[in-house]
């Protein structure tokens, strides 16, 4: 008889699994890029390509893959974004001072045409998470062969180009980008939220590093919430900000002057929000169908569209496509499985048996993993029976993507125990206060 162990294995093996094989079906086999859902004519995300590089390279570990496939899958992306021009222009580059656009066209690399992506600005954030599967990708490749010298030298071009200080603010804090069109966005990241890998990464750099007031004028926005734990919040408390960072960093057992303050890590810190979030949906105080001990988790995440939700017990709600969800913001009922899903090493028991709870849930789960959101309560508002729930059509990779890697890192460290030794990531964090932990031990190799 198998043991309990040895089930939670096979199922997450069988889940992570799933999940990964979005990034093979769903990227241009010619340049590498990962598209950004699955609805035919999407762009390219390169988001998607800074979850798609760890993840290849753990498909590899886990034998799903060979390694030389996800060496070649390495090689062939890298080599683009390497190669693709940069420059002011609107059309005919790829991004602009170091810094990559949100989406860009499959096919070529350029930024995206498209009507609907023709604004599409050049991220900050989108970029970070690239850099952070590519600063992966120097760490994970450190043999002696060619082609791993090769990678090794891209990922760190691409990664000392960026001027990141370019973005800076007066106040230290940093934008969310830039438009041909119309210059520097306005907006900042300020406070707690998913740019703690944004900060993190414009401190290392050689040539374009933010300083480190940065990183304090970041935490001189934090809130706190005492529910059911103090925790470090944030306006709308999506888990994708509790999660991203925690995809590329190991934030247990390090701690920055905030953490020492508060008493608790960042580690710790997404722990508590994930519980805050199950309380959310045990408590349902708004009366949304399903939500309960092992129906929860709100984040950024497709929706059943604009329709007036007629089974609110409280109050009149809408639905949206689209949109940023979470317990202290916008809820429509909309759940998204990569909400629990990545929380794993945060929650495990809680996160297994939900994933035991949605197997048995039909339409939810497929060839790539489960759908990337469902809504009960839309069901009943739009005269569908209470049993037929709306599942998205499309799965986003940005969604995927933290499902593989948080998988990886709960069952093996893999991520943090390479990104552990990057001198490049362990200068910044020193250099943002964090303290103790496995920053006490010296790396094994150096840049």
């Amino acid at each position: 008889m198998k043991t309990a162990k040895a089930n939670n294995e096979l199922l997450m093996e069988s889940l992570s699994r799933a999940h990964f094989q979005y990034f093979v079906d769903y990227q241009n086999k010619s340049t590498g890029l990962i598209l950004d859902r699955t609805r035919p004519g999407a762009p390219a995300t390169i988001a998607g390509v800074g979850f798609a590089l760890p993840a290849y390279a753990a498909a590899s570990e886990r034998n799903w893959i060979s390694r030389q496939e996800a060496l070649d899958y390495t090689l062939k992306v890298l080599r683009l974004l390497h190669d693709s021009p940069q420059g002011e222009a609107a059309q005919g580059v790829s991004g602009y001072r170091g810094f990559f656009y949100h989406f860009l066209d499959p096919n070529t690399g350029l930024r995206a045409t498209a009507p609907q992506f023709w604004h599409s600005e050049l991220s900050s954030i989108d970029t970070a998470l690239l850099m952070a599967g590519v600063r992966f990708a120097a760490a994970y490749y450190r043999g002696r062969r060619a082609e791993e010298r090769e990678i090794r030298r891209l990922a760190e071009a691409l990664y000392e180009r960026v001027e990141w200080n370019w973005l800076l603010r007066e106040n230290g804090e940093i934008g969310h980008g830039w438009t041909p069109e119309n210059g520097l966005i306005k907006s900042v990241y300020s406070g707690y939220s998913e740019a703690l890998l944004l900060y993190i990464l414009a401190l290392g750099s050689k040539r374009y590093a933010v300083p480190a007031q940065s990183w304090q004028a970041l935490c001189s926005r934090y809130i706190t919430a005492d529910k059911p734990k103090k925790h470090i919040s944030m306006p709308g408390m999506p888990l994708f900000c509790y999660q991203y960072p925690h995809c590329f960093i190991d934030f247990r057992g390090i701690k920055d002057e905030t953490n020492r303050q508060l008493g608790f890590d960042y580690f710790e810190n997404s722990k508590r929000a994930v519980l805050a979030h199950h309380a959310y949906a045990v408590e349902n105080k708004k009366g949304f169908v399903g939500y309960g001990p092992l129906q929860w988790g709100l984040t950024a995440c497709d929706g059943p569209g604009p329709v007036p939700n007629s089974d609110s017990k409280k109050e009149s709600h809408e639905f949206r496509h689209y949109s940023e969800r979470g317990i202290t913001g916008f809820d429509d009922g909309t759940i998204a499985p990569t909400a629990a899903l990545a929380s794993l090493p945060f929650k495990p028991a809680l996160v297994l048996r939900t994933a035991r709870h949605w197997l048995n849930k039909p339409g939810l789960y497929s060839l790539h993993g489960f759908a990337d959101a469902f809504n009960a309560s839309y069901g009943i508002a739009s005269g569908q029976e209470k049993n037929q729930p709306w599942i998205a059509d499309d799965r986003l990779a940005i969604d995927q993507g933290p499902v593989v890697l948080m998988f990886e890192n709960h069952r093996s460290d893999f991520v943090w125990r390479h990104t552990r030794r990057d001198p490049v990531l362990r200068k910044a964090l020193t250099k943002a206060g964090f303290k103790g932990g496995w920053l006490k031990h010296q790396t094994w190799y150096k840049q």
